[in-house]
């Protein structure tokens, strides 16, 4: 538990993890999943995965493919009209989508303790920031759970994609 706690804290925000530790290329769904697969693969309780792309960019997809390894049976789809879903499993799956909020200034930081819970790993997909800015909300973030990793999809033509992950 003290290195967890050791390895927690020694990313805060501003320690987040900037370079690329792996980039790929999918040519399908299954593809992007199987790279969300992966990266839960090495996640535990209270992680924190940042999932940002312009819309329809593969991150609900990369979502499904990352709570099949977690476990999760249900159906998992994009919760952009509900803000945020959790998903049973051995460990609890949150998935939010905040791609549409102004930001997280004006939003109550409380409701997102249901989510961002010690005992759960949670996905959040997030805007792509704009050139040279930093991920806003990012403390109010990094205050619930330790932020694991940062992927990015963007389109790459037809149905390829490419994923870039910190």
């Amino acid at each position: 538990m003290a290195a967890r706690e050791a390895r927690a804290a020694s990313l805060t925000p501003t320690a987040l993890p900037t370079r690329v530790s792996r980039r790929a290329q999918t040519a399908s769904a299954a593809e992007t999943e199987a790279i969300g697969a992966e990266v839960a693969a090495m996640l535990s309780p209270g992680d924190v995965v940042l999932v940002q792309g312009e819309l329809g960019s593969g991150k609900t997809t990369f979502v499904r493919g990352a709570c099949r390894v977690l476990g999760v049976t249900a159906t998992v789809t994009s919760p952009t009209f509900t803000i945020g879903q959790i998903y049973p499993g051995p460990v609890p799956v949150a998935h939010l989508d905040l791609y549409r909020l102004a930001g997280l200034e004006s939003e109550e930081p409380g409701w997102l303790a249901d989510y961002l819970r010690p005992d759960t790993v949670a996905f959040v997909e997030w805007p792509p920031p704009e050139p040279e800015q930093p991920v806003a909300g990012i403390d109010t973030i990094a205050a619930f759970g330790r932020i694991a990793r940062r992927v990015r999809l963007r389109h790459d033509g037809g149905d390829r994609r490419v994923i870039e992950i910190e």
